[in-house]
């Protein structure tokens, strides 16, 4: 296909998105197939014009050909490196103006759409588990109450396995067409068939249980399998396990939607995990190693010597999995330093000792260290 795209559309290079797709609807009326009785001339205009609109009509596609043309980094930028066909173009059309005059239903997009009406309807359940079900995944049962298809009637409605009959006011297509007359000219207008709702078959003898629905107020119980490392609020589908549809339409979805409950001592950072860790100061001082318990494991923490409030000391492939990938993150364990409310006679008595000793902080980690830990050694005789 040749040409500049606004000289196919007929409009100047500063053309607003109004003035774009006016000119496009005109156009595209004119040279719809379904108007000029499956002419390829009109047919290759009619797919020259959308390509045009569907670039000129989105901003960046837009920027981008005007500062590169078609020979820029992605020629054909509406599709991809690839002109549209039929196919698309009419999607195309139909997605911007189908709902703009009845345009829809005058080039068949009514009736098709009505064809998917049987299908049941989506079931959403919401689901708690716990840090440790989310960290290792785990499986539920739900108990679900929807409408399942009627063991009487095998699920099609009818009456004692009466099978359905081809409807007479559409001869079984589902839908209607009449002509309709307007200032466009002569167009053809297609419906879903008022006596069989678009289905193109009627029950003579309904089944009495379900009612010609086909369906009934049931109870099933539905096996969920959640794997490791979802999140709150992460969700999921399990295909054709929700509501069935009518007449042995096909079933909705069913879906999950995952609440992870908080946990009083890890707190969730992605697929890492924080805990904060209280040690007393001589812990800290001296160094210790401490058993913490996670929401699936037992670890041993070691706490250097010297440790300060606040340090972090991190566990690495200790967190929680990726759901895709299944790589682990990691556990960060906050040093917390336990000062005691209240000291004992000896407590008080040994704090006073070491007061004398170890004077004042310095400005600096590498002059507290090395002053604190020369005075506690003359202290003690080491």
């Amino acid at each position: 296909m040749a040409g500049d795209y606004y000289e196919i559309l007929g409009v100047g290079r500063d053309a607003d998105e109004t003035e774009i797709k006016r000119a496009y609807r005109k156009l595209a009326m004119q040279y719809h197939p379904d108007r000029n009785d499956g002419d390829k001339g009109a047919e290759e205009h009619f797919k020259e014009v959308t390509e045009a609109y569907e670039v000129l009509r989105d901003p960046g596609k837009r920027e981008q050909y005007d500062r590169f043309g078609r020979a820029g980094p992605s020629a054909g930028p509406g599709f991809g490196g690839m002109h549209p066909d039929l196919a698309e173009a009419l999607s195309i059309f139909m997605r911007d103006f189908g709902g703009m005059g009845g345009f829809d239903a005058f080039f068949g997009g009514g009736g098709r759409s009505r064809r998917s009406h049987r299908r049941g309807q989506d079931v959403r359940v919401a689901l708690r588990i716990t840090l440790a079900e989310a960290i290792t995944g785990t499986q539920r049962s739900v108990k679900l109450r929807t409408l399942e298809p009627c063991e009487h009637c095998h699920g099609t409605g009818a009456k004692d396995g009466a099978e359905p009959v081809a409807c007479s006011t559409c001869g079984g297509q589902g839908e209607v067409r009449r002509a309709v007359n307007s200032f466009l000219g002569q167009l053809v207008s297609v419906t879903a068939c008022p006596t069989c709702g678009g289905e193109g078959t009627v029950i003579r003898d309904i089944c009495p249980e379900c009612r010609g629905d086909g369906r009934v107020r049931g109870e099933r119980t539905v096996q969920i399998d959640i794997p490791a490392g979802v999140a709150a609020n992460n969700y999921l589908t399990l295909r054709g396990k929700g509501q069935a549809g009518p007449r042995n339409g096909s079933p909705g979805d069913l879906v999950v939607i995952l609440e992870v409950e908080d946990d009083p001592h890890f707190e969730r950072q992605g697929n890492d995990l924080v805990y904060d860790l209280p040690v007393s100061f001589s812990q800290a001082a001296l160094g210790t190693e401490v058993d913490v318990e996670t929401p699936v494991e037992k670890l041993t923490v070691t706490v250097p010597a010297g440790t300060q409030p606040g340090a972090v000391i991190t566990l690495r492939g200790k967190g929680v999995p990726d759901v895709n990938s299944g790589r682990k993150g990691d556990l960060h364990v906050r040093v917390r330093v336990w000062t005691p409310p209240k000291l004992s006679h000896e407590m008080e008595t040994l704090f006073k000792e070491l007061q004398k000793i170890e004077g004042e902080p310095p400005t600096s980690e590498e002059g507290f260290g090395r002053r604190f830990w020369n005075k506690m050694k003359e202290a003690f005789g080491t």
